[in-house]
């Protein structure tokens, strides 16, 4: 073989080994810029999720407020109506209870 096929090939193989290290180096950067991208989207998700959560959280809350209340004023009613009735009976318990003591 001669010296000029020899420093050819020589060549040629120094080139594929710049082209692989080259290779190698993009491959490095696509899997670190696709890293990064992922770390970015993730946290991004993440804080939607979070912003979703607070708004439901905020909903529940409100719904809940007003269960309660509504909760509340049947309860009002409810004893409102109860006294009432009590009330009504009142005297007669009284006369009862009076009719019982004295004998009457």
């Amino acid at each position: 073989m001669s010296l000029e096929a020899v420093q050819k090939v020589t060549e040629t193989e120094q080139k594929a080994r710049a082209r692989k290290a080259e290779a190698v180096e993009q491959a490095k950067k696509l899997i670190a810029d696709a890293e990064r991208q992922g770390r970015e989207r993730l946290s991004a998700a993440k804080a939607e999720a979070d912003a979703q959560v607070k708004v439901m959280l905020t909903k529940a809350e409100e719904s809940a407020a007003k269960h309660s209340e509504a909760v509340m004023e049947e309860t009002r009613r409810s004893c409102d109506s109860l006294r009432q009735a009590a009330e009504g009976k009142l005297e007669d318990a009284a006369a009862l209870i009076i009719r019982r003591v004295v004998g009457v």
